[in-house]
């Protein structure tokens, strides 16, 4: 489903270019849920953000579909990004002036969809995630469990083909850690939605279908 194919990332310095990914390879099956492991600085967020198309890469391709992404001009990469891949922070990024509702049906709005469809889904998703009764609170008027919760829902508003998740439990106490864990694990066998983790958690990863390891640049099983 989607392909990483040599892929590095660069960035200028005084010093010179600092490589952060050396040749990374990856495949990204539908319905997996893969978790990416290793020490802070190792390259896992960039690789994050450039499978997610939030930043190009020096070289390589990631391809969709059979599709390099990085073929489209910025405009087109935006309007893809925003239909076809869900994120989750390690911090919710929720926009405080906007109800939980609002948050989630966000992309749906940027991508032009109508609002009465998405406010209907947007209910479904967060009833599901057991936030019914938090529809129209503020992110400030939520629990940081709450608000990542609905992080999650706006990750998934437009059923994308990927949900790619940064320390998505980074921010939380340890239990509210758990139940979040638990609610990805759950969304993945339930709906069969495609889950890229960045974590730190052993215990997560065991229970993921695949744990890659990131050190110097390059991803190991």
């Amino acid at each position: 489903m989607i392909a990483i194919t040599n892929l590095r990332k660069s960035f200028p310095t005084e010093a010179g270019p600092l490589a952060v990914l050396n040749g990374v390879d990856m495949t990204i099956e539908k319905g997996k849920i893969i978790s990416i492991m290793g020490a802070s600085g190792a390259g896992k967020s960039t690789l994050l953000h450039v499978t997610g198309t939030l930043d190009r890469p020096t070289e390589g391709e990631v391809s969709y579909t059979g599709k390099n992404v990085f073929e489209l001009d910025d405009k087109a990469l935006a309007a893809f990004r925003n239909k076809t891949i869900g994120f989750v922070f390690q911090f919710h990024n929720l926009l405080p002036e906007f109800t939980a509702l609002e948050n989630t049906i966000m992309p749906g709005l940027i991508a032009g969809l109508n609002t009465d469809e998405l406010r209907e889904r947007g209910r479904t998703i967060l009833g599901e995630l057991g936030l019914k009764d938090r529809l129209l609170h503020r992110p400030g008027e939520l629990s940081g469990g709450e608000q990542q919760r609905v992080a999650v829902a706006r990750a998934l508003i437009l059923d994308p083909l990927v949900v790619l998740a940064d320390e998505p439990t980074g921010n939380l106490d340890t239990k509210t850690g758990e139940m979040l864990i638990d609610l990805l694990l759950d969304i993945n066998h339930r709906k069969g939605t495609t889950f890229v983790i960045v974590t730190h958690n052993e215990a997560f990863a065991k229970k993921t279908d695949i744990t890659y390891v990131m050190a110097d640049g390059t991803l190991k099983t």
